[in-house]
């Protein structure tokens, strides 16, 4: 497959990822009936898609996208001081910088026992869907997502909150081939939100 091509489909889903807030594999399958491809055609890394995202938001969102991205990362902050006690790590677009008011808040929550994060929502009268997500190693994990006010967005947020092994905080915080990291907790968060105030 040409490079061309690939950064064709990577642009394509990038659309689809500001404009519908779709997750970057839905929309990279989505890209490939929008532009024609047959189902096999190869897809472009993820590292290109959010290339083609951050590209996408410079030029269409340059406007509005840093604050709904502060917006979001506040919410994230009071939901990671709420939930402190399951270690949680913001990962996915709010982390990376590259969410709209569209994007999902993706916590990590590591936990001793899965069940522990389930009644500690229960005791804060929170009402959430369980559903399942992947970790790190492809395994089917139990996924816990919320629906919350924003009130800066004015609107409602989902927020995913992915139940994890304690064990698996380990290898967390490895930086990725371009040296960023796939998540960070609630203080690197606020350094994070420090760094772009200034």
């Amino acid at each position: 497959m040409t490079p061309e091509l690939t950064t064709e489909i990577a642009a394509a889903a990038a659309r689809l990822v500001v404009e519908e807030g779709l997750e970057y594999g839905p929309a990279k399958s989505r890209a490939l009936k929008v532009l024609g491809l047959p189902p096999r055609t190869a897809l472009p890394s993820n590292d290109e898609l959010e290339d083609q995202v951050r590209e996408y938001l410079d030029i269409f969102c340059a406007d509005t996208q840093p604050a709904e991205l502060q917006a979001l990362r506040e919410l994230a902050a009071t939901w990671m001081e709420r939930l402190a006690e399951f270690r949680p790590h913001l990962s996915g677009a709010v982390w990376r910088g590259t969410a709209t008011r569209l994007s999902h808040i993706h916590l990590q929550l590591y936990c001793d026992d899965s069940k522990s994060a389930e009644i500690a929502l229960l005791n804060q009268g929170v009402d959430y869907d369980v559903g399942q997500s992947r970790n790190a190693k492809g395994e089917v994990v139990d996924q816990l997502v919320l629906d919350v006010p924003c009130r800066a967005l004015n609107e409602r947020v989902a927020i995913a909150l992915t139940i994890l092994d304690h064990d698996d905080l380990r290898g967390a915080l490895k930086p990725d081939a371009r040296g960023r990291t796939e998540r960070g907790d609630l203080a690197a968060l606020r350094q994070l939100m420090t760094a772009k105030d200034e």
